[in-house]
């Protein structure tokens, strides 16, 4: 039989040589990434987003407005999304942090921005001391002491992007300039995933009464 296949024609080995090629140049190109290198865009945006009433309601639990949900993005960074939570009333906040300790704050609430009151307001993260304002194109460029930040008013909310020295003014200014209303895909990737549909019920207050705790000792209590 080995001797056999040996002697075949060279026009009937030609197919068989074409085809193991193919196959090894399609098995190479399946390791090949799908996207590009060191992207600070939230993982998982291939998956299908819920509609839009079960992000509302995961952002009521939050508490904080639709509105006010900013993501941003700068090469290096990327979002701790265990940082993410309200802000104020209902507002907005998250920080971004990279590999070498850099942490850029993103923060979205309430309020107004204009010349008379931007140095009021203390900037992140330094506590109290004097606030110097410095317009930027479209945003207000705050400083105080190590802290600096970029603050634009956006329809009756301020958008703020803080840091201490760690990070460059321009590296916070491209975090600044690339903020905006994350998408439907997005919220779903930042917004608390469980969301209770009732309150939780304890069992140890009694059905009549004034609510006080029962503290009878039942087994194994």
């Amino acid at each position: 039989m080995i001797r056999a296949v040996r002697h075949l024609p060279l026009i009937l080995l030609l197919p068989l040589v074409l085809t193991g090629c193919g196959t090894e140049k399609a098995a190479s190109g399946a390791s090949e990434p799908s996207g590009p290198a060191g992207s600070s865009k939230p993982s998982g945006s291939s998956r299908r987003a819920p509609d839009r009433s079960q992000l509302e309601a995961r952002a009521r639990y939050m508490q904080s407005a639709m509105e006010h949900i900013y993501v941003t993005g700068v090469d290096g960074y990327n979002l701790a999304k265990q940082s993410v939570g309200v802000s104020g009333g209902d507002g907005f906040s998250s920080a971004y942090v990279s590999k070498s300790g850099g942490r850029i704050q993103l923060e979205v609430d309430r309020g107004t921005l204009t010349e008379a009151n931007c140095a009021e307001r203390s900037v992140y993260p330094a506590e109290g001391g004097p606030v110097k304002c410095e317009r930027d194109g479209t945003f207000w460029y705050r400083t105080s002491g190590d802290a600096h930040e970029y603050a634009r008013a956006e329809d009756g909310h301020v958008v703020r992007i803080g840091a201490d020295g760690a990070v460059d003014r321009d590296t916070l200014r491209r975090a600044a300039k690339a903020a905006r209303h994350a998408d439907d895909r997005e919220l779903d990737e930042i917004l608390p995933q469980q969301v209770p549909t009732a309150p939780v019920e304890r069992g140890d207050l009694p059905p009549v009464g004034d609510g006080a705790p029962n503290n009878d000792v039942g087994v194994g209590g």
